[in-house]
């Protein structure tokens, strides 16, 4: 599996792991070069190496000297360090990230609002004459506790949720009261080329649970509900 482009980071904090250095010359024969990490910079591991990096960690932390402890923590130092500066010298960016770690809850942090939102017939969406009786059953129907009205252009003008039908009947609304009588004008939104974590920033801040998602001209493009990036453990 080791290829000629590639570079290979040899550990062993005495340099003499036998399993290692019986390695080495062969991968050193395809002129594949070898990065050193020791704390024996006089050690076979060192001399057959092209880079030598020395931990120099002259006693472990184990009582008994024997245990690889203070060596170990120092080795996962180094690679972090190692790691970091080629992200740097790469310019390795939060896209590249996920496209080579679609998984896993670091994965899943870096996904987009579009990746997760609801779209197309999964938007709730009604207009400013649409009657109240007829929001209800949009909300009951897609589940996400509001809906989204539009006018017929698909621009977003306004938001009604649970509470805002609560309280309207409490002002005195009815089921024939129009949805442009009740709804939260100007609601919160979220671009769908954000990360799906500003939308949860978005909501906890503004202690929400649903955001509106649109797209560059401001149309309505998807909506996006809490349990829709804590579902992807996105925390």
């Amino acid at each position: 599996m080791v290829r000629g482009e590639d570079t290979v980071i040899a550990v062993s904090n005495s340099g003499e792991t036998q399993e290692l250095l019986s390695i080495i010359p062969i991968v050193k024969s395809f002129g594949i070069p070898v990065i050193a990490i020791t704390s024996n910079p006089n050690s076979t591991l060192a001399r057959l190496s092209d880079v030598v990096l020395n931990l120099h960690v002259e006693k472990e932390a184990c009582p008994l000297n024997l245990a690889p402890t203070t060596s170990t923590t120092a080795t996962l130092a180094l690679g972090d360090a190692i790691a970091s500066a080629l992200m740097k010298l790469k310019k390795f960016s939060s896209k590249d990230f996920k496209k080579l770690h679609p998984g896993g809850k670091l994965g899943i942090r870096l996904s987009k609002v579009k990746d997760l939102m609801r779209k197309g017939e999964e938007i709730p969406r009604v207009y400013p004459e649409t009657p109240v009786k007829e929001v209800i059953y949009e909300i009951s129907s897609k589940k996400v506790g509001a809906t989204t009205v539009v006018d017929k252009e698909g621009n977003l003008i306004g938001i009604i949720t649970d509470g805002d039908l609560r309280r309207a009947f409490e002002k005195g609304y009815d089921l024939n009261s129009k949805a442009a009588d009740i709804m939260t004008e100007k609601p919160k939104v979220i671009g769908e080329e954000l990360f799906a974590e500003e939308a949860l920033r978005i909501m906890e801040e503004n202690k929400i649970t649903v955001l509106p998602v649109v797209n560059t001209s401001e149309k309505l493009v998807g909506i996006i509900h809490l349990h829709d990036i804590l579902g992807r453990r996105i925390l």
